[in-house]
């Protein structure tokens, strides 16, 4: 396979991919090292999705994923598509903050944070596949514990969980008021 080929296939399985596609998978697709289908990621980056290219390909949830450029989303917002999700209560938004910020962790641990009860938020970020049950906490009752999805890290834009701001950030901003 030469360069040419190996860049338009791997151009057409990240735009083709439903979800980020990570290197390691795409080099078992086109049989290349992962290493070098990071070069040809990287290239394809500077030279065909540079700032003049409408598109760009984003590393997200682990993965690569072909992408519109934010600076044209208001012209994108004027295409009329329907909002498929309304955007997530003040609720769920704090119980996802606590989930991301504190996984694995139970519900209780979660409602003793909050200070009121979690379960339709928990319910709601679970429809939404942004938390998921990772297993079992050892002791009475063994309860569930949750983290956060891949689908969460991809709509928030994070490479993983090491992107999220630092909470000593709110604790400052907290402390202030």
């Amino acid at each position: 396979m030469t360069l040419n080929e190996a860049e338009r296939i791997i151009e057409g399985l990240i735009f083709a991919s439903s979800k980020p596609i990570s290197s390691a998978e795409i080099g078992e697709i086109v049989e290349l090292e992962k290493e070098a289908v990071q070069v040809i990621i990287e290239k394809l980056m500077k030279e065909k999705y540079n700032e003049r290219s409408g598109l760009m390909i984003r590393f997200v949830a682990g993965g690569y994923q072909l992408v519109t450029r934010p600076e044209i989303s208001p012209w994108i917002d004027r295409l009329g598509r329907p909002v498929i999700q309304a955007p997530l209560s003040t609720a769920s938004m704090e119980t996802l903050a606590i989930i991301a910020y504190e996984q694995p962790i139970t519900k209780s641990e979660i409602e003793k944070i909050r200070g009121v009860r979690s379960d339709s938020a928990l319910n709601t970020l679970i429809d939404r596949e942004l938390v998921t049950d990772v297993g079992r906490k050892d002791g009475p009752g063994r309860p569930l514990l949750y983290g956060t999805t891949d689908v969460f890290l991809e709509q928030f834009g994070l490479d993983s969980l090491n992107s999220l701001p630092d909470k000593k950030l709110f604790e400052d901003e907290k402390n202030k008021s």
